[in-house]
């Protein structure tokens, strides 16, 4: 009888052109499928909670695929699959699921964080965008609070996009220090495509003196693409979270 799974994995997306198959490029899903395959001896389909962009990191995914049989020995299979990934990919848990349960549908918030660094490392290259210069992190916090006015972020969201709603219920929103790191971590519902990455850049320029904090409330207001700031590179941005109904897991 068939079974469904979650597979919680975290990658690093540098080299992959985001979660979702295309043809012609390499992504994560395209082979994490190939090695389940592999392994299960059946041809394996995932969903994954939602698409990330090329570059993009996630230290928390989830994806969900059918198996035509139980897994009994999970843990085997856990530690054969980290045998063939690449280093890039590390899987954590595969999780006996009802099934119906759905990893993009089912979710009930997503949380990511971006990363930002000051001086030059080394070893933050491919995981954080270096800016000399602070931004004010006064202002940049006081335009998160302007964000849970909000729910229509179309002007976040990329264009053409075939969304059949840009409503979204931001839940947590800030800026910190972690050390030498600038993180940015933000928690919704849903998200837009590009709208982490169009609302980082957009509030970096308050944070520059570029715009006030009446000029980014004028901007949501808008609903136009074009009045926001640019999207900020993608290498600096984590999927951290998914949380999802606690009776989709079978104990």
């Amino acid at each position: 009888m068939p079974q469904r799974y979650f597979i919680q994995l975290s990658f690093k997306g540098t080299h992959f052109h985001g979660w979702q198959k295309q043809e012609n490029a390499i992504s994560i899903q395209d082979v994490l499928e190939k090695s389940l395959s592999l392994l299960l001896h059946n041809q394996i389909e995932l969903v994954g909670a939602g698409r990330t962009d090329t570059g993009v990191h996630a230290l928390y995914y989830i994806a969900h695929f059918d198996s035509p049989h139980e897994i009994i020995d999970k843990k085997k299979i856990i530690y054969q699959l980290n045998q063939i990934l690449s280093f890039d990919i590390a899987v954590q848990q595969i999780i006996p699921v009802i099934a119906s349960a759905h990893a993009r549908f089912d979710a009930v918030s997503r949380t990511y964080e971006y990363h930002i660094v000051h001086e030059k490392e080394p070893f933050e290259k491919e995981t954080s965008l270096l800016l000399f210069s602070k931004p004010d992190l006064a202002l940049i916090n006081e335009a998160c609070k302007a964000l849970f006015e909000y729910s229509d972020f179309t002007s976040f969201c990329k264009l053409h996009s075939d969304n059949k709603t840009n409503i979204c219920n931001i839940r947590e929103a800030s800026w910190h220090y972690e050390e030498k790191k600038l993180i940015f971590t933000i928690k919704a519902d849903r998200f837009l495509r590009n709208m982490v990455r169009a609302i980082t850049g957009t509030m970096l320029e308050i944070g520059f003196g570029k715009i006030s904090l009446d000029d980014f409330r004028k901007i949501i207001e808008s609903k136009d693409r074009s009045k926001a700031g640019n999207s900020i590179p993608s290498h600096g941005l984590f999927l951290t979270g998914i949380e999802y109904p606690e009776n989709l897991i079978i104990n």
